[in-house]
Protein backbone atom coordinates (compact mmCIF):
# COMPACT_ATOMS: atom_id res chain seq x y z
CA UNK A 1 0.00 0.00 0.00
CA UNK A 2 1.69 2.91 -1.24
CA UNK A 3 1.81 6.81 1.17
CA UNK A 4 -1.76 7.63 -0.85
CA UNK A 5 -3.82 4.20 -0.14
CA UNK A 6 -2.40 4.52 3.85
CA UNK A 7 -5.39 4.97 6.03
CA UNK A 8 -7.88 3.89 3.20
CA UNK A 9 -9.87 2.09 5.64
CA UNK A 10 -9.96 4.18 8.70
CA UNK A 11 -12.80 4.14 11.24
CA UNK A 12 -13.08 0.63 11.24
CA UNK A 13 -13.31 -0.94 14.52
CA UNK A 14 -9.58 -1.85 15.56
CA UNK A 15 -8.31 -5.32 13.82
CA UNK A 16 -7.39 -6.43 17.41
CA UNK A 17 -11.30 -6.62 18.78
CA UNK A 18 -12.52 -9.86 19.80
CA UNK A 19 -15.40 -11.10 16.76
CA UNK A 20 -19.17 -11.58 17.36
CA UNK A 21 -19.85 -13.84 14.14
CA UNK A 22 -18.46 -12.30 11.20
CA UNK A 23 -17.75 -8.77 12.46
CA UNK A 24 -15.23 -7.00 15.48
CA UNK A 25 -17.75 -7.11 18.44
CA UNK A 26 -17.40 -2.99 18.75
CA UNK A 27 -19.68 -0.05 19.96
CA UNK A 28 -19.44 2.11 17.06
CA UNK A 29 -19.21 5.62 19.78
CA UNK A 30 -19.99 8.27 17.21
CA UNK A 31 -23.40 5.85 16.31
CA UNK A 32 -24.01 5.38 19.96
CA UNK A 33 -23.85 9.28 20.64
CA UNK A 34 -26.35 10.01 17.86
CA UNK A 35 -29.18 7.58 20.07
CA UNK A 36 -31.73 9.61 21.77
CA UNK A 37 -30.52 8.92 25.13
CA UNK A 38 -34.36 8.87 26.56
CA UNK A 39 -35.47 5.96 24.31
CA UNK A 40 -37.97 3.71 26.01
CA UNK A 41 -37.57 0.84 22.96
CA UNK A 42 -34.73 0.93 20.50
CA UNK A 43 -34.08 -2.03 17.81
CA UNK A 44 -30.76 -2.64 16.87
CA UNK A 45 -31.19 -3.75 13.21
CA UNK A 46 -28.16 -5.84 12.46
CA UNK A 47 -26.90 -5.76 16.79
CA UNK A 48 -23.96 -8.46 15.80
CA UNK A 49 -22.84 -9.39 19.48
CA UNK A 50 -25.13 -6.40 21.09
CA UNK A 51 -22.29 -4.19 21.70
CA UNK A 52 -23.44 -0.88 20.85
CA UNK A 53 -27.03 -2.17 22.74
CA UNK A 54 -24.57 -3.05 25.75
CA UNK A 55 -22.99 0.10 26.04
CA UNK A 56 -26.64 2.11 25.46
CA UNK A 57 -27.96 0.29 28.19
CA UNK A 58 -25.06 1.43 30.43
CA UNK A 59 -26.23 5.09 29.39
CA UNK A 60 -30.36 4.27 29.98
CA UNK A 61 -30.72 1.22 32.40
CA UNK A 62 -34.56 1.27 31.79
CA UNK A 63 -34.69 1.12 28.22
CA UNK A 64 -35.96 -1.93 26.35
CA UNK A 65 -32.97 -2.71 23.94
CA UNK A 66 -33.90 -5.42 20.84
CA UNK A 67 -31.34 -7.28 18.69
CA UNK A 68 -32.05 -8.04 15.06
CA UNK A 69 -29.47 -10.27 13.18
CA UNK A 70 -29.05 -13.51 10.97
CA UNK A 71 -25.76 -14.62 12.65
CA UNK A 72 -26.70 -16.93 15.29
CA UNK A 73 -23.05 -17.16 16.67
CA UNK A 74 -23.62 -13.42 16.90
CA UNK A 75 -26.63 -13.70 18.69
CA UNK A 76 -25.62 -15.92 21.19
CA UNK A 77 -23.28 -13.33 22.55
CA UNK A 78 -26.11 -10.36 22.03
CA UNK A 79 -28.57 -12.80 24.22
CA UNK A 80 -26.34 -12.27 27.45
CA UNK A 81 -26.25 -8.52 26.74
CA UNK A 82 -29.51 -7.02 25.45
CA UNK A 83 -33.63 -7.22 26.59
CA UNK A 84 -34.19 -9.68 23.22
CA UNK A 85 -33.02 -10.73 20.47
CA UNK A 86 -34.03 -12.50 17.41
CA UNK A 87 -32.78 -13.84 14.23
CA UNK A 88 -34.65 -12.64 11.36
CA UNK A 89 -34.43 -11.53 8.09
CA UNK A 90 -35.43 -8.05 7.48
CA UNK A 91 -36.02 -8.41 4.07
CA UNK A 92 -38.26 -11.03 4.11
CA UNK A 93 -40.18 -10.77 7.43
CA UNK A 94 -41.60 -8.08 9.77
CA UNK A 95 -39.79 -7.29 13.34
CA UNK A 96 -40.31 -10.33 15.60
CA UNK A 97 -41.28 -8.92 18.72
CA UNK A 98 -44.22 -7.50 20.84
CA UNK A 99 -44.39 -3.12 19.78
CA UNK A 100 -47.56 -2.82 21.49
CA UNK A 101 -45.82 0.46 23.06
CA UNK A 102 -44.37 1.19 19.88
CA UNK A 103 -40.88 1.69 18.67
CA UNK A 104 -38.64 4.89 19.63
CA UNK A 105 -35.34 4.36 18.03
CA UNK A 106 -34.90 2.10 14.70
CA UNK A 107 -30.56 2.14 14.46
CA UNK A 108 -28.93 0.41 11.32
CA UNK A 109 -25.12 0.54 12.07
CA UNK A 110 -24.06 -0.50 9.09
CA UNK A 111 -27.18 -2.20 7.53
CA UNK A 112 -28.62 -0.70 4.81
CA UNK A 113 -25.92 -1.22 2.10
CA UNK A 114 -26.74 -5.16 1.99
CA UNK A 115 -29.87 -4.99 1.69
CA UNK A 116 -31.94 -5.80 -1.70
CA UNK A 117 -34.11 -2.81 -1.02
CA UNK A 118 -33.28 -1.05 1.65
CA UNK A 119 -36.09 1.36 0.60
CA UNK A 120 -38.94 -1.06 1.26
CA UNK A 121 -37.47 -2.35 4.60
CA UNK A 122 -37.20 0.69 5.80
CA UNK A 123 -40.87 2.55 5.01
CA UNK A 124 -41.89 -0.98 6.33
CA UNK A 125 -40.11 -0.51 9.53
CA UNK A 126 -41.27 3.34 9.95
CA UNK A 127 -44.56 2.36 10.56
CA UNK A 128 -43.48 0.68 14.09
CA UNK A 129 -42.23 4.12 15.49
CA UNK A 130 -44.30 6.31 17.68
CA UNK A 131 -44.79 10.34 17.44
CA UNK A 132 -41.61 11.83 17.11
CA UNK A 133 -39.39 8.09 16.65
CA UNK A 134 -36.05 8.80 15.42
CA UNK A 135 -34.10 7.10 13.26
CA UNK A 136 -30.28 6.44 12.85
CA UNK A 137 -28.44 5.10 10.26
CA UNK A 138 -25.09 5.01 10.01
CA UNK A 139 -23.50 4.04 6.38
CA UNK A 140 -19.77 3.71 4.76
CA UNK A 141 -19.32 6.82 2.18
CA UNK A 142 -19.04 5.89 -1.28
CA UNK A 143 -17.32 8.70 -2.11
CA UNK A 144 -14.28 8.63 0.10
CA UNK A 145 -11.31 9.23 -1.32
CA UNK A 146 -9.97 5.60 -1.40
CA UNK A 147 -13.00 4.47 -3.27
CA UNK A 148 -11.79 6.81 -5.98
CA UNK A 149 -8.00 6.01 -5.47
CA UNK A 150 -8.97 2.36 -6.65
CA UNK A 151 -11.22 3.19 -9.48
CA UNK A 152 -8.41 5.08 -11.16
CA UNK A 153 -6.15 2.38 -10.34
CA UNK A 154 -8.19 0.42 -12.71
CA UNK A 155 -9.52 -1.87 -9.52
CA UNK A 156 -12.85 -2.23 -7.74
CA UNK A 157 -12.36 -5.48 -5.81
CA UNK A 158 -14.09 -6.15 -2.61
CA UNK A 159 -12.95 -6.85 1.06
CA UNK A 160 -13.46 -8.96 3.99
CA UNK A 161 -14.74 -5.85 5.88
CA UNK A 162 -14.69 -2.13 5.30
CA UNK A 163 -16.09 0.10 2.62
CA UNK A 164 -16.18 -2.51 -0.20
CA UNK A 165 -17.35 -5.19 2.11
CA UNK A 166 -18.55 -8.17 -0.41
CA UNK A 167 -21.50 -8.21 1.28
CA UNK A 168 -22.49 -4.75 0.24
CA UNK A 169 -25.26 -4.74 -2.42
CA UNK A 170 -25.69 -0.90 -2.21
CA UNK A 171 -23.60 2.31 -1.95
CA UNK A 172 -24.80 6.08 -0.39
CA UNK A 173 -23.42 9.57 -0.21
CA UNK A 174 -25.02 11.41 2.07
CA UNK A 175 -26.96 13.39 -0.56
CA UNK A 176 -28.76 9.71 -1.36
CA UNK A 177 -29.35 8.49 1.98
CA UNK A 178 -30.76 12.01 2.95
CA UNK A 179 -33.59 11.09 -0.19
CA UNK A 180 -33.87 7.21 1.41
CA UNK A 181 -35.32 8.33 4.60
CA UNK A 182 -37.49 11.22 3.21
CA UNK A 183 -39.09 8.65 0.94
CA UNK A 184 -39.22 6.42 4.09
CA UNK A 185 -41.63 9.82 5.29
CA UNK A 186 -39.12 10.87 7.82
CA UNK A 187 -37.70 14.09 8.45
CA UNK A 188 -33.95 14.33 8.38
CA UNK A 189 -32.72 16.13 10.96
CA UNK A 190 -28.32 16.21 10.83
CA UNK A 191 -25.75 13.87 9.49
CA UNK A 192 -22.17 13.92 11.07
CA UNK A 193 -18.87 12.21 9.75
CA UNK A 194 -17.08 9.64 11.19
CA UNK A 195 -13.27 10.54 11.55
CA UNK A 196 -10.91 9.11 9.22
CA UNK A 197 -7.63 9.17 7.91
CA UNK A 198 -7.49 13.14 6.93
CA UNK A 199 -3.95 14.16 6.08
CA UNK A 200 -4.39 10.75 3.62
CA UNK A 201 -7.43 12.29 1.95
CA UNK A 202 -5.82 15.56 2.13
CA UNK A 203 -2.74 14.13 0.01
CA UNK A 204 -4.93 12.48 -2.76
CA UNK A 205 -6.77 15.82 -2.59
CA UNK A 206 -3.47 17.48 -3.13
CA UNK A 207 -2.81 14.86 -5.86
CA UNK A 208 -5.81 15.68 -7.84
CA UNK A 209 -6.21 19.33 -7.59
CA UNK A 210 -5.49 20.02 -10.91
CA UNK A 211 -8.15 17.78 -12.42
CA UNK A 212 -10.59 18.86 -9.99
CA UNK A 213 -10.40 22.15 -10.75
CA UNK A 214 -10.31 21.06 -14.74
CA UNK A 215 -13.78 19.48 -14.52
CA UNK A 216 -15.34 22.36 -12.08
CA UNK A 217 -14.61 20.80 -8.62
CA UNK A 218 -13.62 22.89 -5.38
CA UNK A 219 -10.93 20.24 -3.94
CA UNK A 220 -11.95 22.27 0.03
CA UNK A 221 -15.66 20.75 -1.17
CA UNK A 222 -14.54 17.65 -2.38
CA UNK A 223 -11.90 17.36 0.43
CA UNK A 224 -15.25 17.62 3.31
CA UNK A 225 -17.04 14.71 1.03
CA UNK A 226 -14.31 12.59 0.24
CA UNK A 227 -12.75 12.60 4.14
CA UNK A 228 -15.25 10.39 6.02
CA UNK A 229 -15.47 7.20 5.88
CA UNK A 230 -18.53 6.87 7.29
CA UNK A 231 -21.84 8.86 8.21
CA UNK A 232 -24.45 8.97 10.89
CA UNK A 233 -27.98 10.49 10.03
CA UNK A 234 -30.28 10.97 12.08
CA UNK A 235 -33.92 11.29 10.98
CA UNK A 236 -37.50 11.78 12.94
CA UNK A 237 -41.16 11.17 12.48
CA UNK A 238 -42.82 14.40 13.19
CA UNK A 239 -40.27 15.72 14.57
CA UNK A 240 -40.40 18.98 17.13
CA UNK A 241 -39.13 22.41 16.62
CA UNK A 242 -35.07 22.50 16.18
CA UNK A 243 -33.92 24.20 19.73
CA UNK A 244 -30.70 25.70 20.06
CA UNK A 245 -28.91 25.03 23.88
CA UNK A 246 -25.60 27.14 24.12
CA UNK A 247 -23.69 26.37 27.59
CA UNK A 248 -20.35 27.86 29.11
CA UNK A 249 -18.12 26.18 31.54
CA UNK A 250 -15.91 26.81 34.24
CA UNK A 251 -12.20 25.64 33.94
CA UNK A 252 -13.14 21.95 35.48
CA UNK A 253 -12.66 21.35 39.02
CA UNK A 254 -13.43 18.36 40.35
CA UNK A 255 -16.55 17.12 37.87
CA UNK A 256 -18.15 19.89 38.40
CA UNK A 257 -17.74 21.15 34.97
CA UNK A 258 -18.07 17.51 33.59
CA UNK A 259 -21.36 16.85 35.65
CA UNK A 260 -23.72 20.42 34.95
CA UNK A 261 -22.06 21.03 31.74
CA UNK A 262 -20.17 18.71 29.30
CA UNK A 263 -22.65 15.46 30.30
CA UNK A 264 -25.73 17.39 30.14
CA UNK A 265 -24.66 18.93 27.11
CA UNK A 266 -23.87 16.03 25.26
CA UNK A 267 -27.34 13.86 26.71
CA UNK A 268 -29.30 16.98 25.27
CA UNK A 269 -27.52 16.76 22.12
CA UNK A 270 -28.53 12.96 21.75
CA UNK A 271 -32.19 14.38 20.35
CA UNK A 272 -32.52 15.11 16.92
CA UNK A 273 -34.22 18.16 17.35
CA UNK A 274 -31.94 19.83 19.64
CA UNK A 275 -28.04 21.88 18.60
CA UNK A 276 -26.37 21.60 22.14
CA UNK A 277 -22.93 22.74 21.94
CA UNK A 278 -20.16 24.60 25.21
CA UNK A 279 -18.64 27.34 23.78
CA UNK A 280 -16.91 30.59 25.49
CA UNK A 281 -19.21 33.01 26.22
CA UNK A 282 -18.22 35.06 23.77
CA UNK A 283 -18.65 32.53 20.80
CA UNK A 284 -22.01 31.99 21.39
CA UNK A 285 -24.36 33.55 18.43
CA UNK A 286 -26.89 32.69 16.46
CA UNK A 287 -27.04 29.08 14.82
CA UNK A 288 -30.29 28.12 13.62
CA UNK A 289 -32.39 30.70 11.92
CA UNK A 290 -35.66 31.02 13.82
CA UNK A 291 -35.05 28.03 16.14
CA UNK A 292 -35.53 28.92 20.20
CA UNK A 293 -32.06 29.90 21.54
CA UNK A 294 -31.44 29.17 24.62
CA UNK A 295 -27.81 30.41 26.43
CA UNK A 296 -26.90 28.60 29.57
CA UNK A 297 -24.32 30.27 32.01
CA UNK A 298 -22.11 28.38 34.05
CA UNK A 299 -22.04 29.98 37.59
CA UNK A 300 -21.30 33.02 36.02
CA UNK A 301 -19.84 36.39 38.08
CA UNK A 302 -22.11 38.80 36.69
CA UNK A 303 -21.24 42.30 38.71
CA UNK A 304 -21.83 45.78 37.91
CA UNK A 305 -21.27 47.20 34.30
CA UNK A 306 -19.37 44.41 32.98
CA UNK A 307 -21.90 41.84 34.09
CA UNK A 308 -24.60 43.70 32.64
CA UNK A 309 -22.50 44.18 29.67
CA UNK A 310 -22.16 40.49 29.01
CA UNK A 311 -25.94 39.79 29.38
CA UNK A 312 -27.20 42.55 27.08
CA UNK A 313 -24.33 41.13 25.03
CA UNK A 314 -26.32 38.18 25.12
CA UNK A 315 -29.76 39.13 24.93
CA UNK A 316 -28.89 41.27 21.55
CA UNK A 317 -28.01 38.56 20.45
CA UNK A 318 -31.82 36.88 20.11
CA UNK A 319 -31.18 34.72 23.32
CA UNK A 320 -32.91 33.60 26.52
CA UNK A 321 -30.19 33.48 29.10
CA UNK A 322 -30.06 31.03 32.02
CA UNK A 323 -27.71 30.84 35.06
CA UNK A 324 -26.62 27.13 35.95
CA UNK A 325 -25.38 27.59 39.83
CA UNK A 326 -25.36 24.41 42.14
CA UNK A 327 -23.85 25.99 45.08
CA UNK A 328 -25.18 28.61 47.94
CA UNK A 329 -24.69 31.90 46.86
CA UNK A 330 -23.04 32.86 50.35
CA UNK A 331 -20.17 31.77 49.31
CA UNK A 332 -19.67 34.33 46.89
CA UNK A 333 -20.08 37.19 49.21
CA UNK A 334 -17.75 35.15 51.44
CA UNK A 335 -14.82 35.31 48.55
CA UNK A 336 -15.33 38.88 48.81
CA UNK A 337 -18.11 39.73 45.75
CA UNK A 338 -20.31 42.89 46.54
CA UNK A 339 -23.65 41.09 46.44
CA UNK A 340 -25.56 44.50 45.96
CA UNK A 341 -23.66 44.62 42.31
CA UNK A 342 -24.42 41.02 41.76
CA UNK A 343 -26.57 40.39 39.28
CA UNK A 344 -26.13 36.34 38.31
CA UNK A 345 -29.11 35.82 39.32
CA UNK A 346 -31.67 38.72 39.09
CA UNK A 347 -30.39 39.17 35.67
CA UNK A 348 -31.08 36.37 33.73
CA UNK A 349 -34.37 34.87 32.49
CA UNK A 350 -34.09 32.06 34.82
CA UNK A 351 -32.08 29.91 36.94
CA UNK A 352 -30.96 25.77 36.87
CA UNK A 353 -29.58 23.90 40.07
CA UNK A 354 -29.73 20.88 41.56
CA UNK A 355 -31.34 20.82 44.68
CA UNK A 356 -34.70 21.88 46.21
CA UNK A 357 -33.16 24.12 49.27
CA UNK A 358 -31.06 25.30 46.83
CA UNK A 359 -33.78 26.18 44.28
CA UNK A 360 -35.83 27.67 47.59
CA UNK A 361 -32.70 29.62 48.53
CA UNK A 362 -32.03 31.17 44.71
CA UNK A 363 -35.90 31.88 44.46
CA UNK A 364 -35.37 34.91 46.56
CA UNK A 365 -33.28 36.46 43.65
CA UNK A 366 -35.26 35.14 40.53
CA UNK A 367 -38.46 33.15 41.08
CA UNK A 368 -38.01 31.22 37.36
CA UNK A 369 -35.96 28.24 39.04
CA UNK A 370 -35.75 24.83 37.79
CA UNK A 371 -33.94 21.53 39.72
CA UNK A 372 -32.09 18.91 37.83
CA UNK A 373 -30.57 16.76 40.30
CA UNK A 374 -27.06 15.50 39.61
CA UNK A 375 -27.43 12.63 38.06
CA UNK A 376 -25.22 9.42 36.43
CA UNK A 377 -23.90 9.77 32.70
CA UNK A 378 -22.71 5.49 32.23
CA UNK A 379 -22.58 3.02 34.23
CA UNK A 380 -19.20 1.80 34.09
CA UNK A 381 -18.58 -2.29 34.66
CA UNK A 382 -17.55 -3.21 38.11
CA UNK A 383 -13.84 -3.03 38.86
CA UNK A 384 -14.09 -4.06 42.55
CA UNK A 385 -14.74 -6.49 45.46
CA UNK A 386 -11.90 -8.66 44.01
CA UNK A 387 -10.45 -9.38 47.30
CA UNK A 388 -12.84 -10.39 50.46
CA UNK A 389 -9.17 -9.67 52.71
CA UNK A 390 -8.50 -6.24 51.96
CA UNK A 391 -11.10 -3.31 51.38
CA UNK A 392 -10.11 0.29 50.28
CA UNK A 393 -11.48 3.60 51.53
CA UNK A 394 -11.96 5.67 49.09
CA UNK A 395 -12.12 10.18 50.15
CA UNK A 396 -12.07 12.91 47.14
CA UNK A 397 -12.39 16.26 48.35
CA UNK A 398 -11.10 19.88 48.83
CA UNK A 399 -11.03 22.15 51.65
CA UNK A 400 -13.82 19.98 53.42
CA UNK A 401 -11.28 19.91 57.20
CA UNK A 402 -13.78 20.83 59.14
CA UNK A 403 -16.08 18.28 57.96
CA UNK A 404 -13.87 15.07 58.44
CA UNK A 405 -11.63 16.44 61.40
CA UNK A 406 -13.93 15.33 64.06
CA UNK A 407 -13.58 11.54 62.58
CA UNK A 408 -10.01 11.14 62.00
CA UNK A 409 -9.16 10.23 65.62
CA UNK A 410 -11.97 7.01 65.16
CA UNK A 411 -10.56 6.28 61.47
CA UNK A 412 -7.22 6.38 62.86
CA UNK A 413 -8.26 3.67 66.12
CA UNK A 414 -9.54 1.55 63.23
CA UNK A 415 -6.40 2.08 60.99
CA UNK A 416 -4.02 0.71 64.11
CA UNK A 417 -6.70 -1.82 64.89
CA UNK A 418 -7.11 -3.67 61.17
CA UNK A 419 -3.87 -2.93 59.43
CA UNK A 420 -3.50 -3.69 56.09
CA UNK A 421 -6.98 -5.24 55.67
CA UNK A 422 -8.00 -1.32 55.14
CA UNK A 423 -6.43 0.43 52.53
CA UNK A 424 -7.19 4.20 51.80
CA UNK A 425 -7.18 6.35 48.52
CA UNK A 426 -7.22 10.12 48.93
CA UNK A 427 -8.04 11.85 45.95
CA UNK A 428 -7.17 15.77 46.46
CA UNK A 429 -7.11 16.58 49.62
CA UNK A 430 -3.69 16.59 51.45
CA UNK A 431 -4.02 17.26 54.47
CA UNK A 432 -6.85 14.26 54.96
CA UNK A 433 -4.38 12.30 53.75
CA UNK A 434 -1.16 13.53 55.74
CA UNK A 435 -3.93 13.28 58.97
CA UNK A 436 -3.90 9.75 58.52
CA UNK A 437 -1.66 6.93 60.46
CA UNK A 438 -1.37 4.35 57.98
CA UNK A 439 1.15 3.16 55.86
CA UNK A 440 -1.32 1.88 53.90
CA UNK A 441 -2.75 4.79 51.84
CA UNK A 442 -2.11 6.06 48.27
CA UNK A 443 -2.75 9.73 47.50
CA UNK A 444 -3.65 11.26 44.10
CA UNK A 445 -3.47 15.17 43.03
CA UNK A 446 -6.65 16.61 42.05
CA UNK A 447 -7.79 15.39 38.49
CA UNK A 448 -9.46 15.15 36.07
CA UNK A 449 -13.23 13.72 36.28
CA UNK A 450 -12.75 10.46 34.26
CA UNK A 451 -9.69 9.32 36.66
CA UNK A 452 -11.71 10.42 39.76
CA UNK A 453 -14.12 8.05 38.29
CA UNK A 454 -11.80 5.16 37.70
CA UNK A 455 -10.13 5.33 41.06
CA UNK A 456 -13.27 5.77 42.73
CA UNK A 457 -14.78 2.72 40.73
CA UNK A 458 -11.41 0.38 42.17
CA UNK A 459 -12.63 1.48 45.95
CA UNK A 460 -15.10 -0.59 48.23
CA UNK A 461 -15.72 1.92 50.31
CA UNK A 462 -16.45 5.85 49.67
CA UNK A 463 -15.98 8.04 53.10
CA UNK A 464 -18.41 11.19 52.90
CA UNK A 465 -18.78 13.09 56.08
CA UNK A 466 -20.38 16.38 56.07
CA UNK A 467 -20.81 18.90 59.20
CA UNK A 468 -24.24 20.49 59.50
CA UNK A 469 -23.96 23.82 58.28
CA UNK A 470 -26.46 25.74 56.32
CA UNK A 471 -23.84 26.01 53.34
CA UNK A 472 -23.54 21.57 53.52
CA UNK A 473 -27.59 21.51 54.01
CA UNK A 474 -27.31 22.61 49.99
CA UNK A 475 -24.55 20.67 48.99
CA UNK A 476 -26.00 17.75 46.44
CA UNK A 477 -25.75 14.30 47.28
CA UNK A 478 -23.50 13.45 43.82
CA UNK A 479 -20.83 11.66 45.48
CA UNK A 480 -23.76 9.04 47.20
CA UNK A 481 -24.90 8.35 43.14
CA UNK A 482 -21.05 8.35 42.02
CA UNK A 483 -20.03 5.81 44.44
CA UNK A 484 -23.32 3.67 43.77
CA UNK A 485 -22.78 4.23 40.30
CA UNK A 486 -19.64 2.41 40.89
CA UNK A 487 -20.83 -0.25 43.24
CA UNK A 488 -18.71 1.30 46.00
CA UNK A 489 -20.75 1.72 49.18
CA UNK A 490 -21.66 4.40 50.41
CA UNK A 491 -20.64 5.85 53.99
CA UNK A 492 -22.31 9.23 55.14
CA UNK A 493 -23.47 11.36 57.17
CA UNK A 494 -27.05 12.27 57.57
CA UNK A 495 -26.60 16.01 56.44
CA UNK A 496 -27.73 15.57 52.75
CA UNK A 497 -27.27 12.36 52.12
CA UNK A 498 -29.96 11.26 54.95
CA UNK A 499 -32.43 12.36 51.99
CA UNK A 500 -30.91 10.27 49.38
CA UNK A 501 -29.19 6.82 50.93
CA UNK A 502 -31.44 3.97 52.75
CA UNK A 503 -29.21 3.30 56.14
CA UNK A 504 -28.75 -0.58 55.96
CA UNK A 505 -30.19 -0.73 51.90
CA UNK A 506 -28.14 1.11 49.64
CA UNK A 507 -25.09 2.33 52.39
CA UNK A 508 -24.48 2.63 55.44
CA UNK A 509 -25.19 6.19 57.72
CA UNK A 510 -23.05 7.61 60.68
CA UNK A 511 -24.12 10.65 63.05
CA UNK A 512 -21.13 10.15 65.54
CA UNK A 513 -18.06 9.37 65.52
CA UNK A 514 -18.47 6.17 67.41
CA UNK A 515 -21.10 5.40 65.26
CA UNK A 516 -18.48 5.77 62.24
CA UNK A 517 -16.30 3.33 64.17
CA UNK A 518 -19.15 0.37 63.94
CA UNK A 519 -20.47 1.07 60.30
CA UNK A 520 -16.70 0.82 59.39
CA UNK A 521 -15.93 -2.30 61.28
CA UNK A 522 -19.32 -3.94 60.14
CA UNK A 523 -18.18 -3.28 56.35
CA UNK A 524 -14.73 -4.87 57.41
CA UNK A 525 -16.35 -7.68 59.14
CA UNK A 526 -18.53 -8.76 56.05
CA UNK A 527 -17.45 -7.77 53.17
CA UNK A 528 -20.08 -9.79 51.22
CA UNK A 529 -22.34 -7.60 53.05
CA UNK A 530 -20.73 -4.53 52.18
CA UNK A 531 -21.25 -6.12 48.62
CA UNK A 532 -24.99 -6.53 48.49
CA UNK A 533 -25.09 -2.71 50.02
CA UNK A 534 -22.87 -2.03 47.13
CA UNK A 535 -24.69 -3.13 44.51
CA UNK A 536 -28.34 -2.43 45.93
CA UNK A 537 -26.91 1.05 45.87
CA UNK A 538 -26.32 0.69 42.02
CA UNK A 539 -29.50 -0.53 41.67
CA UNK A 540 -31.42 2.68 42.98
CA UNK A 541 -28.90 4.71 40.64
CA UNK A 542 -30.03 2.51 37.55
CA UNK A 543 -33.74 3.25 38.50
CA UNK A 544 -33.66 6.94 39.48
CA UNK A 545 -30.46 8.56 38.85
CA UNK A 546 -29.28 8.07 35.40
CA UNK A 547 -29.00 11.86 33.33
CA UNK A 548 -30.97 9.66 30.29
CA UNK A 549 -34.01 9.95 32.68
CA UNK A 550 -33.60 14.07 32.66
CA UNK A 551 -33.32 14.91 28.29
CA UNK A 552 -36.85 15.29 27.89
CA UNK A 553 -37.47 17.63 31.00
CA UNK A 554 -34.62 19.73 30.60
CA UNK A 555 -35.61 20.50 26.58
CA UNK A 556 -39.74 20.72 28.03
CA UNK A 557 -38.11 23.39 29.89
CA UNK A 558 -36.11 25.67 27.89
CA UNK A 559 -38.90 25.29 25.28
CA UNK A 560 -41.54 26.20 28.11
CA UNK A 561 -38.97 29.58 28.87
CA UNK A 562 -39.23 29.91 25.29
CA UNK A 563 -42.80 30.18 24.69
CA UNK A 564 -42.76 32.89 28.08
CA UNK A 565 -40.29 34.96 26.43
CA UNK A 566 -42.28 37.84 26.24
CA UNK A 567 -43.50 37.73 30.28
CA UNK A 568 -39.78 36.41 31.00
CA UNK A 569 -38.40 39.75 29.12
CA UNK A 570 -40.97 41.73 31.59
CA UNK A 571 -39.87 40.36 34.57
CA UNK A 572 -36.38 40.69 33.94
CA UNK A 573 -36.89 44.25 32.71
CA UNK A 574 -38.98 44.92 36.24
CA UNK A 575 -36.03 43.72 38.25
CA UNK A 576 -32.62 44.91 36.71
CA UNK A 577 -33.72 47.98 34.51
CA UNK A 578 -30.25 49.26 34.39
CA UNK A 579 -29.92 46.03 32.08
CA UNK A 580 -32.33 47.62 29.12
CA UNK A 581 -30.50 51.13 29.59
Amino acid sequence: MDELTAGATAGDAPPELAMAGAYPDFANPELLAAIPLDARTVIDIGCSGGALGAAYLRLNPAARVLGIDTDEAALAIARTRLTEVARCDIQAEDLPFDLSGGVDVLVYGDVLEHLADPWAVLARHVRHLNPGGAVVVCFPNVEHWSIAYRLFAGRFDYDERGLLDRTHLRFFTPRTMRALLERAGLTPCDVRSRPSDAAAAARFVEAMRPGLAAIGVDPAEYLGRATPVQFVWRASLAPRERLVVASTMLPPQGGVSDVRVIEPAAALASDPTVFSVVRQEAEIAPMIEGAPHIAVLHRPLLVGDSGRARLRALIDRGFLVVTEFDDHPDFLAARGIDVAELISFTGVHAIQTSTEPLAATLAAWNPEVAVFPNAIRALDPPANFANPDRLTLFFGALNREEDWAPFMPVLNEVLRAVGPRLHLLVMHDRAFFDALETPNKEFVPISDYATYRSRLAGCEISFMPLADTPFNRAKSDLKYIEAGAARVVPLASPVVYGDSLRDGETGLIFTSPDHLRMQLLRLLAYPEAARRLADSARAEVAANRMLAYQVRARTDWYRALWARRAELDAALRARVPALFA
